[in-house]
């Protein structure tokens, strides 16, 4: 199955590094031309760097922003006034006991993990409409329908994703324009590591610290292991191509399994 993204431009928000950096980097090898997106142009001149040496003709456009504000959002036009294809992949993490999350928390996950996701489809949905194909992506999580109890906060921001991405592809409807979001598994990232840390013994060697988070905090894989960036950046590319027109409104899962599965 060949997919050609010629043509076509992407935004990957929060692709400096982790799962939006290996979803910059699939798009770029299929063809894209990628805005590359972080909040400083140092974060986002290495990644492109980190791009170029795994796709030396990589054809990327640097977006330093810092799209959870408004500000942010108008830069980005600024570089990007229309694309074809927009990843909503920035996000918060953490793990915090329940009753010790305060509003201002809350907030902050919305704002981030939501809010920015809608304000830049609000940005450029119309656009897509009017050319009659787009791509809109929200990189959800697992964890809005298994919602960890040491991180609802975060459950709750992936579950409202969902929402959203049903709401918007719904607005879209008959448009050439997709919406969907991808339900990913806990994944191999350096900030996953670090969390994975703060749940087990940090003297263990990292197999280990991952056998043993995967076995006591996230039994239900039937994976049992972390997914790889690489395996979500996969199933992203494949819904932003024309080849998955038929899929829209749609939560796509990437998340290893489960031994009881809870979602459809």
């Amino acid at each position: 199955m060949a997919i050609d993204l010629s043509g076509k431009t992407a935004l990957v928000t929060g692709s400096t590094q982790g799962i939006g950096l290996a979803i910059a980097a699939t798009l770029a090898a299929a063809g894209a031309r990628v805005g590359v997106n972080g909040r400083s142009s140092r974060s986002v001149t290495r990644a492109m760097e980190a791009i170029r040496t795994d796709v030396p003709d990589a054809e990327l456009l640097a977006v330093p922003a810092d799209v959870t504000t408004d500000d942010g959002v108008a830069k980005a036009l600024a570089v990007l006034p229309a694309v074809d294809v927009l990843i909503n992949n920035l996000g918060i993490f953490g793990a915090q006991p329940a009753l010790e999350i305060d509003d201002a928390e809350w907030r902050r996950y919305f704002e981030v993990n939501v809010l920015t996701a809608i304000r830049l489809t609000r940005s450029y949905l119309p656009g897509m409409i009017g050319a009659g194909w787009g791509r809109i992506q929200y990189i959800a999580s697992d964890s809005a329908v298994a919602v960890p109890a040491e991180m609802i906060h975060y459950g709750v921001s992936k579950t409202a994703l969902l929402a959203v991405s049903r709401g918007f592809a719904k607005e879209a409807s008959g448009t050439g324009v997709t919406v969907n979001s991808i339900i990913a598994g806990p994944t191999h990232t350096g900030g996953v590591e670090d969390f994975v840390y703060q749940l087990v013994d940090k003297d263990l060697e990292w197999e280990e610290a991952q056998r043993r988070f995967m076995k006591d905090h996230r039994p239900q894989s039937l994976l049992e292991r972390l997914i790889e960036p690489q395996e979500i950046a996969n199933m992203v590319t494949y819904l932003a191509s024309p080849l998955a027109s038929a899929t829209t409104g749609a939560a796509v899962r990437v998340d290893g399994g489960y031994v009881d599965s809870i979602l459809p």
